[in-house]
């Protein structure tokens, strides 16, 4: 069954100031597929983001969304003043309140039940990157935008975290889209790759974003080769709980952008 498309930009640019942020972008997001964006700083990434979710009107070109597309959004970062007393549950009922057993559901989604009582402010980085999925996962999503979704983790609870991210997608059937600058660990973790830099420099799977020239002149071709490396050699997977599989075969329903 092909892929259903959730957004579609088309020929969107974004100026301020008079300077372009974001020029002439094309990009369709479809279930079932993890699109990554990639890109130095201050390429435009968080300015895409702030498109897909309505948040920014582009200056010219068009978006379109699927009717009715819930999106389930995960920030890179969240500050909660340590003065202010506040649960897992309690933050999950902001800006609503939300029955406890749909709370408790969504925590059970992404390995994070028991934390449902516990102290926002005593969780690990880990805890705190998945109380936050569960959180984009309440509203039910047909698209989930994450950005950076491994921040502040070490290498072990971010390879658990990407493939909790892809189980959840496999799952529910969502479309995934996701800033990342971890650009070693993105090659298992993404159907596609988009590298950004204010315009898309190149786009398609992985293995061949890496050996396109645009992202071996953005990234250098030392960072290139070693992402190239990565993904050939890449022939296992790691389960949830950091245990390596070996596949020899490896198949995607994300079809091409």
């Amino acid at each position: 069954m092909p892929n259903r498309d959730l957004i579609r930009l088309s020929e969107v640019s974004v100026i301020f100031d008079d300077k372009p942020v974001l020029d002439n972008i094309n990009l369709n997001l479809h279930d079932d597929c993890i699109t990554t964006l990639i890109g130095p700083n201050g390429a435009g990434k968080t300015t895409l983001v702030r498109v897909v979710l309505g948040l920014l009107k582009p200056s010219q070109g068009n978006l379109w969304h699927a009717p009715d597309l819930r999106i389930g959004y995960m920030p890179q970062k969240l500050h909660v003043d340590n003065t202010l007393p506040l649960t897992v549950h309690r933050f999950m009922c902001i800006p609503k309140k939300i029955e406890k057993g749909v709370i408790s559901d969504s925590l059970a989604a992404v390995g994070a039940r028991h934390l449902l009582s516990s102290s926002l402010h005593d969780l690990s980085g880990g805890e705190m990157q998945r109380v936050l999925l569960a959180r984009a996962l309440l509203r039910e999503p047909r698209l989930l935008v994450l950005d950076e979704p491994v921040q502040g983790v070490d290498i072990n609870g971010q390879i658990e975290l990407y493939n909790l991210i892809a189980r959840i997608r496999r799952e529910r059937k969502l479309g995934v889209l996701m800033i990342s600058h971890d650009l070693h660990l993105v090659m298992a973790a993404t159907d596609h790759v988009v590298c950004l830099n204010h315009h898309v420099c190149c786009s398609g799977h992985p293995e061949t974003v890496s050996n396109d020239p645009s992202f071996r002149e953005l990234f250098g071709p030392a960072q290139a080769n070693a992402l190239a490396l990565y993904n050939h050699h890449h022939d296992h997977r790691h389960t949830i709980h950091g245990d390596v599989v070996c596949e020899h075969s490896h198949s995607s329903s994300c079809k091409g952008h």
